[in-house]
């Protein structure tokens, strides 16, 4: 049986309707690594909103609400 799209998104069907919404897979041992990418992230107004871990890897979900996506 495979998933439906809503059963394998990592965060609620909801956020993009007022959200841009970025998913970003990786290990954990990575993740640790990534301290200046998600730095930049968060300096470019993407905002960590969830992070969790699905079987070996950490989930990462970043989001932007329309009304900032206006603004720049």
């Amino acid at each position: 049986m495979n998933p439906t799209k809503e059963e394998s998104l990592p965060y609620p069907q909801e956020w993009e309707d007022v959200a841009e919404v970025r998913v970003f897979r990786t290990s954990q041992e990575q993740w640790s690594r990534l301290i200046g990418w998600r730095r930049e992230m968060l300096r470019r107004g993407w905002k960590l909103l969830r992070v969790q871990t699905d079987r070996r890897e950490m989930v990462a979900v970043f989001g932007r609400t329309r009304t900032d996506l206006k603004d720049k």
